[in-house]
């Protein structure tokens, strides 16, 4: 794994977006099987950009049952400057809600890179939400590139040990727009510090009927050791 490279949850994806309180399975029975596609500008993930600025088409498969389980496949094209070129996550969990404002959501994710090298990862999940706040925090349980050859223990990224936090606002704005502010921090395992880092954003949204939704996006990484120029971005996603 290269440690310019910042992995794969879940903005435009499966779990790193806001949970809000779980609404169940649709009311037309106890499973629920749904679809999405999106094009974004630039894909970013915890603030670093997975296809070195460019455009990505993305998109995934839902299932969700009435007792709060769900699982989910999702896919990118990413761009690490090597010969990995694309993405595919599995993920699986339980949320449900507390009382009527108070949501929880506990999950696992593994995300793969078939034509990488030394790349799969793995995190599992844990956040609460109320009303227009949402705070978790991810624990990688295990990473290909801890122990890998040519990987020096003191210099590998997402392996066992690995922790992210992060939180966001969501709110509701005038004309049908959503707005949200969110920010994380990695914390890696190895490093010594060197390499964590904080990032912080935010989106607006606004959904268009059967034309899907749309947002415009802002991220920054508060740390220059990686690349911390402002990275605006578009995006689009419909589900099925």
């Amino acid at each position: 794994m290269q440690q310019a490279r910042i992995g794969a949850i879940l903005t435009a994806t499966a779990l790193s977006a806001a949970l809000m309180p779980w609404q169940g399975a649709s009311a037309e029975g106890p499973h629920s099987v749904s679809a999405n596609i999106g094009v974004v500008s630039n894909y970013i993930w915890r603030g670093q950009s997975q296809t070195d600025d460019q455009a990505a088409v993305q998109g995934g498969l839902d299932y969700a049952h009435e007792s709060g389980f769900y699982a989910g496949t999702w896919a990118s094209n990413v761009d690490f400057g090597d010969n990995t070129s694309y993405e595919l996550d599995a993920y699986l969990g339980f949320a449900g809600n507390i009382t009527d404002e108070l949501g929880y959501d506990l999950g696992a994710v593994y995300y793969a890179y078939p034509d990488g090298r030394d790349s799969d990862f793995a995190e599992l999940a844990a956040s609460l939400s109320y009303r227009w706040l949402t705070a978790g925090i991810a624990y990688t349980v295990y990473g290909q590139a801890d122990g890998a050859p040519g990987v020096n223990n003191d210099e590998a990224l997402y392996i066992q040990g690995d922790l992210y936090y992060h939180a966001s606002l969501d709110f509701t704005l005038p004309f049908d727009l959503g707005l949200t502010v969110y920010g994380g921090y990695t914390d890696f395992e190895y490093n010594d510090g060197g390499n964590d880092y904080g990032h912080w954003g935010a989106s607006i949204s606004r959904e268009a009927g059967d034309f899907g939704t749309f947002s415009l996006n802002y991220d920054q990484v508060g740390r220059d050791t990686y690349d911390d120029d402002p990275k605006v971005w578009v995006g689009w996603n419909k589900e099925f």
